[in-house]
């Protein structure tokens, strides 16, 4: 076993967690078997084996960006509330108190 049940508990001191006795060996275990496989991981040749940051191909989604024109002033505010000239009035987030 990799990991004991002082260790969780220890953790779990340093987390301000409150496990139960039941989890704490719950815990305990699941902790030990993640373990317990990274050594097995750790057991692989992997010498021959390029460093990808992928698993697979990536391709990008996006599509590439086109310079093109904007809406105009005069289109992009015409549905608007309130405006002062070439910009969207809004009403104020600040409230002063007296």
């Amino acid at each position: 076993m990799k990991i004991d049940r002082q260790t969780i508990e220890y953790v779990a001191h340093l987390a301000r967690l409150d496990l139960e006795p039941n989890e704490i060996e719950h815990y305990t275990k699941q902790i030990d078997s993640i373990l317990q496989y990274m050594d097995t991981l750790n057991a692989l040749n992997t010498d021959e084996i390029e460093s990808t940051s992928h698993a697979v191909p990536v391709e990008c989604a996006l599509r590439d960006d086109v310079v093109r024109d904007s809406l105009p002033v005069d289109g992009s505010l015409e549905n608007a509330p309130e405006r002062i000239g070439s910009f969207f009035k809004v009403p104020p987030i600040i409230e002063v108190e007296d």
